[in-house]
């Protein structure tokens, strides 16, 4: 008798997805009390793309996937579970993911749902896709992040406002022999609810984005560290294992503090935040998708994707590059 295949999952390609619409902090600073220095000062944000009337998540979504199955030279009609991290879905139901399901014209009535960890949202389902493959249930996923943040921002928030983009990242999945995700690690803590969350409008309709932001920072640095610790001890790594950090695009000074806790240059740091601000779940596949269009990121290098969201939830990859 055979022995079973021990299966792992690999990334077989990465896309990515942004609004047409791009606005400057100078746009903003005519908008609102707040100039362009301040943002940057503060954030590291220098520009945002936000979604254009009738452009939803299920656009940006289904375009970056277009990009992921695109690059990993498969037929879309291989995939075989879809899993979207979104916290600003089309509609209440369907979920996004089922809409780019019916929008790539899979056929084959594979899974597909939504997860919502707000900004820690792909890798949670990053980690959820390569459970199914490692448990046998699917062979072929399409992992996508995607949010349209403009849609809950109050953008008479000058101290909220300057943080949001919208956009869309994703990655193809695969079956393989030979781990690329090698660990992934998540964690929650509903305690803190109040520091960030999104609930009713000002004016009473829809939802807008409230956050403590010095709360939230300190929270953030803080499990952040204890995330990178787990991440190399439970993997018998150290510091200088690592490639690339590729990290949530929140906030550079947040960054920068991952960055120095790995003793890591902050050359081998992939930074989009001053480019695409805060894009949610979208954040972490966006900027893998850059730095592995760029070049940069290159076969064997090992990679730690890295996020922190309301909830809070925070969470952590471990990624061997094999394309």
């Amino acid at each position: 008798m055979q022995p079973e295949l021990t299966l792992f999952s690999t990334i077989a390609g990465t896309g990515s997805a942004l609004p047409e619409r791009i606005v400057t902090n100078h746009e903003l600073a005519e908008r609102i009390d707040t100039s362009h220095e301040w943002i940057v000062e503060r954030t590291g944000i220098h520009q945002r793309h936000l979604v254009s009337e009738g452009q939803n998540t299920s656009d940006l979504a289904c375009a970056a996937a277009l990009q992921a199955i695109a690059a990993s030279g498969i037929d879309a009609v291989e995939i075989d579970l879809v899993v979207v991290a979104t916290t600003t879905p089309d509609l209440v139901f369907p979920s996004v993911a089922c809409l780019v399901q019916q929008k790539l014209g899979i056929v084959n009535r594979c899974p597909a749902f939504d997860l919502q960890a707000v900004c820690s949202g792909f890798i949670y389902a990053l980690s959820t896709a390569d459970n199914f493959i490692r448990a046998g249930q699917a062979r072929c996923a399409l992992v996508i992040g995607a949010d349209v943040m403009s849609r809950i921002t109050d953008w008479n928030d000058r101290s909220n406002c300057i943080l949001w983009g919208d956009g869309a990242g994703a990655v193809v999945l695969r079956a393989s022999d030979t781990p690329g995700v090698l660990a992934t690690h998540l964690h929650a803590d509903g305690r803190y609810r109040d520091l960030l969350h999104a609930g009713s409008a000002p004016d009473g309709g829809g939802c807008a984005v409230r956050m403590q932001g010095n709360a939230v920072f300190r929270f953030a640095v803080r499990t952040l560290d204890e995330i990178v610790d787990e991440t190399l001890e439970k993997n018998g790594l150290q510091k200088d294992d690592i490639t690339w950090l590729v990290p949530h695009q929140a906030n550079i000074r947040i960054i920068e503090a991952t960055a120095k806790k790995l003793g890591m240059s902050m050359d081998k740091v992939v930074v989009t935040v001053d480019r695409h601000a805060n894009t949610s779940a979208a954040s972490v596949p966006l900027a893998l998708d850059t730095a592995v269009r760029d070049g940069r990121i290159k076969k064997g290098d090992t990679l730690l994707l890295e996020a922190f969201g309301g909830g809070f939830t925070w969470g952590s990859a471990l990624i061997k590059w094999m394309v």
